[in-house]
């Protein structure tokens, strides 16, 4: 009516309709699709030109989502190569930022914190407007309102490691929590009643509270607790000690031992392949086929990535007690491509101890720059001596750095001792040792 009342006859306008209609079937498609070019394209130039921005920009964007967040750092550490900074309360905002080329992880993205309680510390960090970083952890004490920020919170910025600068014993940081939250409510307390101290500024008339002495975490815990406030693991792997161990039981022969880095470049260019890999179990979910019997999707993780591994009900069966969380595994595997996608179907499940305990010699070079670690040394390698019988054994070189001697004193213990990678690692956890190495 409207077209005939414009002076267009009925056939014309119904031509036109039917036009339009045909228009719109695709019309409103192909106008969405130009516009999200638009959009891929401003950000793949982004992503091209200025990595570390935009990555950081992405991560904001998802700061409360801990699954995301382990995708794009990802992308930051393993694909891009970019170069990184860990939470640190001396150098990190509550959000993502980008620091002289380098993204520096934020306080705002640890599980369980909150960005408006990191905002506190940040702000507490400033002096004038100017950021002063903390000296000790009495010093972060007094200009910040710990008991505002909550006990949780900090027991996350512990175990994450941002509080390293101040004190790089996470466990003994974690366990003096208490009590530097009540010296910090009391000092401001005090200020917020305006009293004024004999000694000076509000607070510095209150004694600092007692922190005790003890062992840092060993190094898989260590992790394992950084995996609770970040949600995937930053610093490391729980599975880095293992890697040349079961590197030397490949060369023995038999089915290649690979990381899931390894054997998806191998699978994509030769096809489908066994292997053996490694792996700390983070999840399984058991289902029930239509048959009744029972399957499993195990998720693990070693040094190059996360992985998914389907179980069927014979393998299952046997290995149902070596896949709980945290476990570390060695899982022989049926390696598929489809559709450019990493198929993994578990023909076996064993504790990594067991197959690294004969994968043959090794030796330890242990860096000191604190003779009182010595001691301690040799308790860890003395109980290792008398538990660890069947484990390869090799020399322990002692590297002395401490700073009164002239110079680097290498001392050979002139023992061989069982080395494994729990051994390792508890040795590297030891306060005054630097590094371990394998000779």
């Amino acid at each position: 009516k409207g077209a005939m009342a414009n002076g267009v006859d009925k056939k014309k306008a119904s031509e036109v309709f039917d036009l339009l209609e045909k228009f719109a079937n695709y019309g409103f498609n192909k106008s969405h699709a130009a516009a999200y070019a638009v959009v891929s394209y401003q950000t793949a130039w982004l992503k091209a030109n200025h990595p570390v921005e935009f990555m950081a920009g992405v991560m904001n964007c998802d700061i409360h989502l801990t699954d995301k967040l382990a995708v794009y750092f990802e992308e930051v550490r393993k694909r891009l190569e970019l170069p990184w900074v860990p939470p640190c309360v001396n150098r990190s905002d509550a959000t993502f930022k980008v620091v002289e080329g380098a993204l520096v992880y934020a306080l705002g993205a640890l599980k369980n914190v909150g960005v408006e309680a990191m905002k506190l510390i940040t702000e507490g960090r400033k002096v004038d407007g100017v950021d002063k970083p903390f000296a000790t952890l009495f010093d972060l004490a007094r200009r910040v309102d710990l008991k505002r920020v909550g006990k949780r919170p900090l027991e996350m910025l512990a175990r994450s490691g941002a509080f390293d600068q101040l004190d790089n014993n996470r466990r003994r940081v974690w366990q003096s929590l208490d009590g530097l939250v009540s010296y910090s409510a009391a000092i401001h307390e005090q200020k917020a009643s305006n009293q004024v101290s004999l000694f000076g500024e509000a607070g510095d008339d209150l004694p600092e509270p007692r922190i005790v002495p003890c062992d840092d975490w060993e190094a898989a815990e260590r992790l394992t607790e950084e995996f609770k406030a970040v949600g995937f693991y930053l610093s490391g792997h729980p599975l880095d000690d293992y890697m040349g161990p079961m590197k030397r039981k490949s060369a023995t022969g038999g089915v290649p031992f690979l990381t899931l880095g390894e054997l998806t470049e191998k699978v994509s260019v030769k096809g489908a392949m066994n292997a053996r890999l490694a792996g700390i179990v983070a999840g399984r979910q058991e289902r029930k086929s239509a048959r009744g019997n029972r399957f499993a999707f195990a998720q693990l993780s070693d040094p190059t990535g996360a992985y998914e591994v389907t179980l069927f009900s014979d393998t299952l069966e046997l290995a149902r007690d070596h896949l709980e969380t945290g476990s570390k595994v060695v899982v022989m595997v049926e390696a598929t491509m489809e559709s450019d996608q990493l198929k993994l179907l578990g023909r076996s499940v064993v504790p990594i101890d067991t197959v690294v305990e004969d994968a043959g010699n090794m030796g330890l070079r242990i860096f000191v720059d604190d003779a009182g670690a010595i001691q301690a040394v040799a308790d860890v390698l003395a109980g290792a001596r008398s538990a660890a019988r069947s484990a390869g054994k090799g020399p322990v070189q002692l590297c002395l750095m401490d700073p009164t001697l002239p110079g680097e004193v290498e001392v050979d213990l002139c023992v061989e001792y069982p080395v494994t990678p729990k051994i390792k690692g508890a040795i590297r956890s030891l306060t005054g040792v630097m590094e371990v190495e394998e000779i």
